[in-house]
């Protein structure tokens, strides 16, 4: 493993300095890293005044570092020209490592729906390793709880809506863009998420060709033929095709 040098202390800890090529972006991390305004702000205060908060990481077995927090400061350091940068090295396993990651960037003011329901699924998943969960067992933690009563209690969120949340990571890549551009709600969302993958690329065609988005009756009713197994690209079309209560409003109102 390369040789750190310590630079200082920070709330009690070591911080030591270490070349950007030897830290490794998380294993499929949730949340993406985006060249947008808010990066460029980040680059702005880095330039004046350093890497305030030094990134968190911990040693793999490759003698590189994961890192646990810190991707835009990492990302808008590079951008900057920066050879080192500060960090605080934590051993910890992969699990530990999962709930320290989404912990600390859950609170970010900007998170998309699948940044989101991704985080979710990963700590409900690292925290049921932690806790030993076998197949077929209920996931229970400490005090009797369960995982997603655990997550929700930390962000504000119902069990129920947690549930919702992962279930959402069940979407494919198109549709799940469509719920980050607000082209889908959430609600529906959450009911077509319930389809087969073919059905959902089915059901993504079938909004091109309507050049309409599933309101949460109409995905309720997709979903519901799709369960009883009587699900078709024609009734997909068909029910995207339907006129919607506001629709018929707007229609009536412009005669």
């Amino acid at each position: 493993m390369q040789k750190v040098k310590e630079k200082s202390n920070w709330k009690g800890e070591t911080i030591v300095e270490i070349e950007i090529e030897q830290l490794k972006a998380f294993r499929h991390p949730p949340f993406q890293v985006r060249d947008d305004d808010d990066l460029e702000k980040l680059k702005e205060s880095i330039k004046m005044y350093g890497i305030l908060t030094p990134l968190l990481v911990r040693p793999i077995k490759d003698g590189t570092y994961e890192i646990i927090s810190g991707h835009r400061r990492k990302r808008a350091a590079a951008l900057l020209g920066y050879r080192k940068i500060p960090v605080l090295i934590q051993p910890m396993s992969y699990e530990d490592a999962v709930v320290k990651m989404v912990d600390t960037n859950l609170h970010r003011e900007h998170i998309s729906f699948s940044e989101k329901a991704f985080a979710y699924r990963m700590k409900n998943e690292a925290l049921k390793q932690k806790v030993g969960r076998k197949k077929g067992q209920s996931g229970q933690q400490k005090k009797g709880k369960k995982t997603i009563e655990i997550i929700g209690e930390e962000f504000g969120d119902s069990p129920k809506q947690v549930q919702r949340y992962i279930a959402v990571t069940r979407l494919i890549p198109e549709l799940l863009q469509k719920l980050d551009q607000g082209e889908i709600s959430f609600n529906p969302a959450v009911e077509i998420s319930a389809l087969t993958k073919e059905e959902q690329r089915e059901l993504l065609e079938a909004m091109n060709y309507a050049q309409s988005t599933p309101s949460v009756s109409q995905a309720q009713r997709i979903k519901k033929l799709s369960k009883a197994g009587e699900l078709t690209k024609k009734h997909i079309e068909d029910i995207l095709s339907e006129i919607k209560k506001g629709e018929v409003t707007r229609v009536e109102f412009n005669n």
